[in-house]
């Protein structure tokens, strides 16, 4: 009998063995097949930013809120700006987790990544506290999860975002301009980083077109309604006639805005918006043209990406279309110019997959 019980041991411990062997099996076949996700998280100084991205680098959700301003006002505190992260990070995740959910119910999907901007620029010393309010959720998403956790600048999700679906996709060495409320900027992008090779010294447009939007009496940010002023008010053939404004000059790739935004102030008064406003924006066009001629020319490149929110005016992107057309330049998509967490996703993704 004794071996007979042995041979039974024995067939049974096989068999035990080829049913373990067919699970994880069926498993590794499932998480070799399952969509792995990045989670990407923003929080600067005008919106909260949440987005979901596949390993192909697909957009599945990019949700954004504004920050309230009270009108009059030209921006927030950093305080005010965390406090109310923290109450809009909530339901932005709750209906990122709905999409996730969703798609579950097609497919597998798991999060496989948590990505966050952590600061403005990527520099040393570059600091703003109301990015924290991302951080801190990020990370406990993270560890909840058992994830990574990435952390890239503002700046960097911005520059991903543009050039998302371009030919700039896979690019190693362009001239990449962040134009947004509180920078402008000429970058250098190669494989070495990024650098800073032009831009505005003092203000930046975006700080430009809010101070004139509310003095104006629009409500903060003014981007938008300022383009659709200067848009409806455009002559037929695109010219601004008798523009009183300064030309904006440009030195080695570098302008000052301040001239510009004391003029326009001082015009609001006795100049209608529908005259003034389309003025600005030639202005801006030109310096914009300018320092692109001068950057392209002085490091070689013919490539330029523009991002950032005011890169989403309907009529700078018209203007540069038909005064660079000897360079090749690219827009990202009106909605991913604006400060979002699509961008932030996708650079995880990119850190976790390739």
């Amino acid at each position: 009998m004794e071996p007979m019980i042995q041979e039974n041991m024995s067939t049974a411990f096989w068999e035990e063995l080829q049913r373990n062997w067919q699970q994880n099996l069926l498993r590794w076949l499932t998480r070799k097949n399952m969509r792995k996700l990045s989670l990407g998280i923003d929080t600067s100084n005008y919106k909260t930013s949440v987005a979901l991205t596949d390993q192909s680098g697909e957009i599945l959700s990019n949700l954004q809120q504004y920050l309230t301003v009270k009108k009059g006002e030209r921006g927030l505190r950093q305080s005010a700006a965390l406090f109310q992260h923290v109450q809009n990070l909530p339901h932005l995740l709750e209906e990122t987790f709905e999409t996730l959910a969703k798609l579950r119910r097609e497919e597998e999907a798991e999060i496989a990544c948590i990505s966050v901007s952590e600061k403005p620029r990527p520099v040393d010393g570059s600091y703003m506290p109301c990015f924290l309010a991302g951080l801190s959720t990020a990370k406990s998403i993270a560890a909840a999860l058992g994830v990574p956790c990435y952390t890239f600048s503002h700046q960097e999700g911005h520059i991903e975002a543009a050039r998302w679906r371009s030919p700039l996709a896979e690019a190693n060495r362009f001239i990449s301009f962040h134009f947004s409320g509180g920078t402008t900027e000429a970058l250098l992008v190669s494989e070495d980083g990024i650098s800073i090779v032009g831009g505005s010294k003092d203000l930046a447009f975006g700080q430009v077109l809010d101070r004139v939007g509310v003095a104006l009496g629009m409500e903060f940010p003014c981007g938008q309604s300022l383009d659709e002023i200067a848009v409806a008010a455009q002559a037929a053939d695109g010219q601004v006639k008798d523009n009183f404004l300064p030309k904006i000059k440009c030195e080695e790739g570098y302008i000052n805005l301040s001239g510009i935004e004391t003029k326009c102030q001082r015009s609001l008064t006795e100049t209608a918006p529908e005259i003034l406003i389309p003025m600005l924006f030639q202005r801006i066009s030109e310096a914009i043209c300018d320092m692109s001629l001068y950057l392209a020319n002085t490091y070689q490149t013919d490539s330029i990406l523009f991002a950032g929110g005011v890169s989403a005016s309907s009529l700078i992107r018209k203007n540069l279309e038909t005064k660079l057309s000897k360079l090749k330049i690219h827009f990202g998509e009106p909605v991913l110019c604006t400060d979002n967490a699509a961008g932030i996703a996708l650079l995880g993704g990119k850190k976790q997959w390739l």
